[in-house]
């Protein structure tokens, strides 16, 4: 029998504020960071990987929950983990000291995520196949029952999810010929930071239309006319068949949100995202319809299905957003994706952070093959930092991501990056 041996956890943090890399109206200085964990087993050759993802300061509490957490786990059968993750997440999820601390968000059930992230790879390397694969080949009865339906049936029934993945099953294998073949359409955030310089802005937009980027997102939300004049150099670098989408990242009071809008929207905005404060559920409601029909998008810093129900409830959102550790886990994500799908919303997930590409583009590419009713329209975040870091790293490709191969959830960090960027006795930090 294979045993879960031990949880470890490692503070891993990049110094990406020295050159203001993800900087924007309320982070100004991020340090990329994860916390970051490996399931070993009794078997050398198999392990399981899950992180969460913060900015820095506080990346060491987000490291102890995570193996609070993970310990549950030491001891088990992972034959018995992998079969059915559907019952470990419920073990975590409903733990009432654990939700005691949320319920539902919060480090604690981000680290419920990682959790649950790190066994989904397991049986995902078990099987040999890409998360995504893995995901896509169960049947649609199998993936309806890995969702918590306690407090977002009332919005979906369990029944209509289950018709949805019923009317796409016929369309999986040419979904997923087509996905080989032409990839899945990323969007740029890399020229948009905040604290990035006009010349650089603009230089990095011409980089990325040169790529084969067809969408790039500016950070806004400090000076709404300093927003003006850069969306303006950006348009002139980019042209007109480009499109700009913007991230105010939460920096706005809801009157302050439309009438930031209604001064930008004339740049043609595919999306304004993050308006207000991710848990303002009217709020949203409110900017969405005093500005429509330009689309609001949030989802990055949703904590659980609930809030992205009630979002789609109110109308507040045109494009959901999923974020691959901001929830807890696969069963939360794919809770969300059914919900927009559901309400014929978009689905387009945030990554950007380090590993976020790696880790989210699993359930991009799900949603494609076995959720979304139109895939012509998805995307996908991509930024052109710290790749190198993962196992696994994704592959571009004329501005569209290429269909993961390796078995796993691209959850792996590089051997040698815990010991240069583990906090704070790593190489790049001691001292």
């Amino acid at each position: 029998m294979t045993t879960v041996t031990d949880a470890t956890v490692t503070d891993l943090r990049f110094p990406t504020s020295r050159e203001l890399d993800g900087s924007d109206a309320m982070n100004p200085d991020p340090d990329y960071s994860a916390a970051y964990l490996r399931l070993a087993t009794s078997d050398a050759e198999s392990a399981g990987h899950g992180f969460v993802f913060t900015i820095g300061r506080g990346n060491d509490i987000q490291a102890a929950a995570v193996e609070a957490v993970a310990r549950r786990l030491v001891g088990r059968d992972v034959d018995g983990l992998v079969e059915d993750p559907g019952a470990v997440n419920r073990d975590l999820m409903w733990d009432s000291q654990l939700r005691w601390l949320g319920p539902d968000k919060g480090v604690m059930h981000m680290a419920i995520g990682a959790v649950m992230s790190a066994t989904w790879d397991l049986r995902a390397r078990r099987e040999g196949r890409p998360l995504w694969s893995t995901l896509a080949a169960l049947e649609p009865a199998e993936l309806v029952a890995l969702v918590d339906w306690t407090y977002i049936a009332d919005y979906l029934d369990p029944g209509r999810a289950r018709e949805i993945l019923e009317e796409r099953r016929p369309l999986r294998d040419a979904r997923i010929a087509g996905l080989r073949r032409d990839g899945l359409a990323a969007y740029t955030t890399s020229p948009g930071w905040l604290g990035y310089s006009d010349e650089k802005l603009v230089r990095l937009c011409r980089e990325a239309v040169a790529d084969g980027f067809t969408t790039i997102k500016l950070k806004v939300g400090a000076d709404t006319g300093d927003d003006r004049r850069r969306l303006g150099l950006a348009r002139e670098a980019v042209g007109p068949d480009v499109a700009l989408a913007v991230d105010a990242n939460q920096h706005w009071s809801v009157p302050e949100a439309i009438a930031a809008i209604t001064e930008l929207r004339d740049f043609g905005l595919r999306w304004v995202e993050e308006p207000t404060h991710p848990d303002d559920v009217v709020g949203h409601a409110t900017i969405a319809n005093a500005v429509r029909p330009v689309p609001i998008a949030t989802g990055e810093m949703l904590a659980s299905p609930t809030l992205a129900k009630q979002l789609l409830q109110l109308g507040g959102v045109q494009i959901l957003q999923i974020d691959a550790t901001r929830m807890g886990g696969p069963h939360d994500l794919l809770a969300a994706i059914l919900m927009a799908t559901g309400a014929g919303v978009e689905v387009i997930p945030h990554a950007g952070g380090v590993g976020l590409c790696e880790a989210v583009q699993h359930y991009a590419f799900f949603n494609a093959v076995c959720v979304a009713a139109d895939t012509r329209d998805l995307s996908l975040e991509y930024v052109a930092h710290l790749h190198e870091h993962l196992t696994d790293p994704v592959e571009i490709t004329n501005g569209r991501y290429r269909l993961p191969t390796r078995p796993g959830a691209s959850t792996e960090f590089q051997p040698g990056t815990e010991l240069t960027f583990g906090y704070p006795d790593g190489t790049e930090w001691a001292g």
